[in-house]
């Protein structure tokens, strides 16, 4: 057996908008990516926009005009991402580690016509697949889609942990990987009460509740669509990786693609 058919096959990582928060943050995220894909033959990256970049696009488009067109306020605010996914390539390319980025729509992510909240009704990853045949690491803009008409549309805030999934359904992922300012789930927001519990494990039904009382960990949608395909979802900091530091398991290590594939419903 070769090194290579030793590994697990494909991997989806997603770092939020606070692990790409300055130039810096790339190299260190570039390294966790590096070493994950020692264990895996596969590793697709989904990026958020650097640090407050949407806020600020947003605010700037309320300038021009307080209520802009939502055609073209998505436009402008999946600018974000795309500067996100470009700089994470070059910042592997600098560590020898050849990796190529996409767009939401480049990507395949097929979304309803209902600009800044749309749902991703398909995915067909065909240049994603395309690349990592070559051996090379993937790179995706969080938050953005194409619509069934050929708009750029926009999954609303928050919508990157929804494009990491999608992906990983579409690809047969064995898991989805977090990455947050936080080493996983609590019981309460770690930054307001020191004392709150850390989950290790947790049912889809049971972050579901925790994320709906009010929890900013994962978007609900995205922990809805990994229910629907028994996705297990892992929630990691950015932060560390020294041992003892293995975050929240979501589901369980048991996939069973669906057939068809189960994305999240018609706008």
């Amino acid at each position: 057996m070769t090194e290579s058919s030793q590994k697990k096959s494909t991997l989806v990582m997603k770092f939020g908008g606070a692990a790409v928060a300055t130039p810096e943050h790339f190299s260190r995220i570039a390294d966790i990516i590096i070493d994950r894909r020692s264990e895996y033959s596969r590793v697709v990256i989904v990026v958020s926009a650097m640090g407050n970049t949407t806020d600020q696009l947003i605010a700037l488009a309320k300038q021009v005009n307080p209520d802009p067109p939502r055609r073209e306020y998505d436009m402008l605010v999946t600018v974000g991402e795309r500067i996100s996914i470009a700089l994470l390539a070059m910042a592997l390319a600098a560590k020898s580690h050849e990796a190529i980025s996409f767009t939401g729509s480049q990507s395949g992510i097929i979304t309803c016509t209902r600009h800044s909240d749309a749902r991703i009704v398909d995915v067909r990853p065909h240049r994603i697949l395309s690349v990592l045949d070559s051996g090379k690491i993937v790179i995706v803009a969080g938050f953005q889609g194409v619509s069934r008409v050929g708009e750029i549309t926009t999954l609303g805030r928050g919508g990157s942990d929804t494009t990491a999934v999608a992906l990983g359904v579409a690809l047969g992922a064995s898991r989805v990987e977090f990455f947050k300012d936080v080493p996983g789930v609590f019981s309460e927001d770690p930054k307001k009460n020191s004392a709150a519990s850390l989950y290790t494990h947790l049912s889809h039904t049971q972050a579901l509740e925790i994320v709906l009382r009010g929890a900013k960990v994962l978007h609900s949608r995205c922990i809805e669509l990994a229910q629907k395909n028994n996705l297990m979802l892992h929630v990691r900091t950015f932060q560390t990786t020294e041992p003892g530091q293995q975050g929240t398991v979501i589901g369980e290590e048991k996939r069973v693609l669906a057939d068809p594939l189960l994305y999240e419903e018609e706008c």
